[in-house]
């Protein structure tokens, strides 16, 4: 995989993609094992990283305040369905509602919106970061639906 980092790019240049485009091509593709032609999104355990140092794990050389990640689902419990979304200076807490991402009347996968909190729950202070959180849908990929793409 060609790592664009370190190239240098024209102005304007960007990496957008949609919410369909996140999941049945690059979500679905790393799920398979197949080739994403790019290393544009690296696989990064976010919640080993407090949200302020992820720019720096990012693949694009490109000024957006967006950056796009995969990430393995960490469970807070062995044999728990809850997510641990914890890091050292804070945590990731859900906001809203989760919203089905569809193609005509098909469902794709899910998109959830988490907001960080500095400090630890129930008196953690809310920041500005916000990240996205998107699954595949079950019946859209025949493999585990525990990795996941974060566009924060």
């Amino acid at each position: 995989m060609e790592v664009l980092r370190d190239m240098h790019l024209p102005p304007g240049f960007g990496f957008h993609p949609s919410d369909i485009e996140l999941v049945s091509h690059y979500l679905k593709r790393k799920i398979l094992g197949q080739k994403i032609e790019y290393d544009l999104i690296p696989e990064v355990d976010i919640y080993k990283h407090e949200p302020w140092d992820l720019p720096a794990k990012c693949n694009l050389p490109i000024k957006d305040n967006k950056w796009h990640f995969f990430a393995s689902r960490d469970r807070k419990y062995p044999t728990g369905s809850r997510s641990n979304r914890a890091t050292l200076a804070g945590y990731w807490k859900s906001t809203g509602k989760d919203r089905a991402i569809k193609l005509n009347k098909l469902t794709l996968g899910t998109k959830k919106t988490l907001v960080f909190h500095e400090g630890r729950p129930p008196s953690g202070r809310r920041t500005e970061w916000i990240m996205h959180e998107y699954y595949i849908d079950e019946n859209g990929c025949k493999v585990s639906p525990d990795m996941k793409v974060l566009h924060c």
